[in-house]
């Protein structure tokens, strides 16, 4: 393994007990019965842990949205063709996405980054990172060379690390990519042990017929593969994407520096649970914005431990999902950091 990426694995620590421990006891002595804000609280909570804070902050919010095309394409699994994918950049780019709606929304900073989109985009506003033009037919070889992959892993770091320096609190991820549910499919049907037809939906809204094709392309392209499901960079470089990868790499600089994650749908998920499989201490960083319509994605939520924010029928990606989740996190801090407890208020405690 690259040594970057090795010494980046090994240095996520676990989220502090003590916060979580200071944090859960303070949250009683608020002016509300114990409990009564729910998973708001188990959010303040949470953050407390990550953070290492007392008086966490998530604000303001930093959206990544990682873009790469898919060599599985070839096999006619998308309703969609490739071009879609430069074609969506430069709708991310001019701001007329539904990412950039609700990025605006919540105020947060959103950038778009290449890392493997077949064409390119010529525009000063997109960040290329690009390993290739795209990832080969896992139909028919690996996805990724080693090399490709973990330069993909590692751009998705450098992404997300350059964002924290401008100083962003909180990190949502998104992508952009035809043929990624494939892809996610695959990935989850190995490293979460469901089985390949529980892992595939309908995608970008493929027929029954193309769905079932679909689920025949994965069962016999994870065959052809074998991957190793204990070695989870071997099931990424065999069966993943590029933006797959990247988001992987973001989620672990991430923790890293104890900046919370919010997930968007499956994709982001398959990323998630790479990440979560190089280190144990990851999941407790993460947040999982929503369940998609995506049937695998409650496979994928289940195997690293989540527990959905929203369920609110989406099955866009881009990080839409994750970003309609931000007021939720918004709103615990606030709750934990502004509101009264019962003896500055002058309320009688029970």
């Amino acid at each position: 393994m690259n040594k970057q990426l090795q010494k980046l694995i090994e240095s996520i620590e676990p989220v502090s007990q003590e916060k979580i421990s200071k944090t859960t006891l303070y949250l009683d002595t608020l002016t509300k019965p114990p409990g009564s804000l729910g998973k708001l609280e188990d959010i303040a909570i949470q953050l407390a842990g990550i953070t290492n804070q007392e008086a966490p902050q998530v604000s303001p919010p930093g959206i990544l949205v990682f873009a790469a095309d898919h060599g599985i394409v070839e096999e006619g699994v998308s309703a969609f063709p490739q071009e879609v994918t430069v074609q969506m950049i430069r709708n991310f780019l001019d701001g007329g996405a539904a990412i950039n709606v609700f990025a605006r929304q919540i105020g947060a900073e959103l950038q778009v980054v290449d890392v493997g989109a077949a064409d390119e985009v010529e525009d000063k506003r997109l960040v290329s990172k690009k390993i290739a033009a795209g990832t080969r037919n896992f139909l028919k070889t690996d996805a990724m060379t080693e090399e490709q992959m973990e330069a993909a892993v590692l751009a998705g770091t450098e992404s997300a690390e350059a964002m924290i320096a401008r100083g962003i609190k909180c990190l949502i991820l998104g992508e952009m990519g035809i043929g990624n549910t494939t892809a996610a499919s695959a990935l989850v049907s190995v490293l979460a042990g469901c089985s390949v037809d529980q892992a595939v939906g309908y995608g970008t809204g493929i027929s029954n017929e193309v769905k079932q094709h679909k689920r025949n392309v994965i069962e016999e392209a994870v065959k052809r593969r074998n991957p190793d499901n204990s070695a989870p960079l071997d099931v990424l470089k065999k069966l993943g994407g590029y933006e797959i990868a990247a988001i992987t790499g973001a989620i672990l600089a991430a923790a890293k520096v104890k900046i919370p994650v919010i997930l968007d749908g499956f994709i982001c998920t398959s990323g998630a649970i790479v990440a979560s499989r190089l280190n144990e201490h990851v999941k407790d960083y993460l947040f999982a914005g929503h369940v998609s319509q995506e049937q695998g994605h409650q496979f994928a939520l289940e195997d690293i431990g989540l527990e959905p924010l929203l369920e609110l029928g989406l099955k866009l990606g881009e990080g839409t999902g994750a970003a309609l989740a931000f007021p939720m996190l918004e709103a615990a801090v606030r709750m934990r950091n502004e509101m009264a407890t019962f003896d500055k208020a002058g309320v009688t405690n029970k």
